[in-house]
This record gives structure tokens, C-alpha cells and sequence, in this order.
């Protein structure tokens, strides 16, 4: 599907459960424009439970990971990102850093971060899966449908056209 995040506002801002997202992200890899349902993890500074989803083959799925909007550190680098398009994941949200950036912008997936870090993460496997994670002034559910590009971050509840 060809969309805009501008043309959807246009078309359905004003529609139930339509969300747009502050713009706090960086943009990252080289898709800027991708879409998809959502699936959600809640880690802080550990990206266990993080690689666990996304050795999942998926077809038109985004990660939202809410990271706690932590800046000391990464919670996801080269290997998570290529795993990641390698199983079909459309695209990325990370509230919180990446690290290998410049060889995450050569892989054809989406991905949008707070930042870079060089520190890799902790591996203790604490976190959340599948539960409402709040940021950017976005509530983002899983199965929610996410729609991003050089513009903007779009969440609703329903597809849109």
C-alpha cells in the first residue's frame, strides 16, 4: 500500500482511536516508509524478550518496543535489525537507542529510535509482552495498525486506506 502520513491525516484524524506520534525518532534503515499491526514489548535496558520476538517469522508485523526512553544504553544493534528483516518484520519503534547505526541503514527495514549509544544492553529476560505501551503521546496496542514515513508515526485502531 502507497500512503502518506499527511494524506491519512487528512483523511481520517478525526476518526476514533487515531493517534499521531510526537516527533521525538530518529529514522533509521533504509525503508522510511512502512506500515504494519503492531506487537508490543516493555523492557528497560534488557533486549532479551526483544530478540525473542523477533526470531518470530512474522508477514506485516511492527515492533513497538518501549524501552523506557533509556539513553544509556542499546537495545538493539546490527544482529537484532538483520534477524528482524530477515523474518519479515516491516519495521521497528524503539523508545530508547540502537548502536551500529550505519550498517542498520544499509538493511531494508524501517526503524525509528530515540538516539544512538555504543553500550549494548543487559540479558536478563525482565520485561512485558503484548501490553498497552504509553509514549509520544501514543497509546500503541497490540494489533493496532502503525503507519510511518519521513513525516510522521501514525496509530489506529482500525487499517486505514
Amino acid at each position: 500500500m502507497t500512503f502518506t502520513t499527511a494524506d491519512l491525516c487528512d483523511k481520517h484524524s478525526s476518526e476514533p482511536g487515531f493517534q499521531i506520534a510526537e516527533p521525538i525518532f530518529k529514522s533509521f534503515g533504509m525503508e522510511h516508509n512502512f506500515s504494519g499491526q503492531i506487537s508490543t514489548v516493555k523492557v528497560f535496558e534488557d533486549n532479551i524478550l526483544i530478540r525473542s520476538l523477533l526470531e518470530q517469522h512474522v508477514s506485516k508485523r511492527i515492533l513497538v518496543i518501549d524501552g523506557g526512553g533509556s539513553q544509556r544504553c542499546a537495545l538493539l544493534g546490527e544482529d537484532l535489525a538483520s534477524l528482524a528483516y530477515q523474518n519479515g518484520w516491516q519495521g521497528i519503534i524503539n523508545y530508547g537507542c540502537i548502536r551500529d547505526s550505519d550498517e542498520i541503514n544499509k538493511l531494508a527495514i524501517g526503524i525509528r529510535a530515540l538516539h544512538t549509544h555504543p553500550l549494548k544492553s543487559h540479558k536478563k529476560g525482565i520485561g512485558e509482552r503484548d501490553i498497552t505501551c504509553v509514549f509520544a503521546g501514543v497509546h500503541f496496542k497490540t494489533d493496532h495498525y502503525l503507519y510511518a514515513d519521513n513525516d510522521g508515526l501514525i496509530v489506529s485502531q482500525n487499517p486505514l486506506t
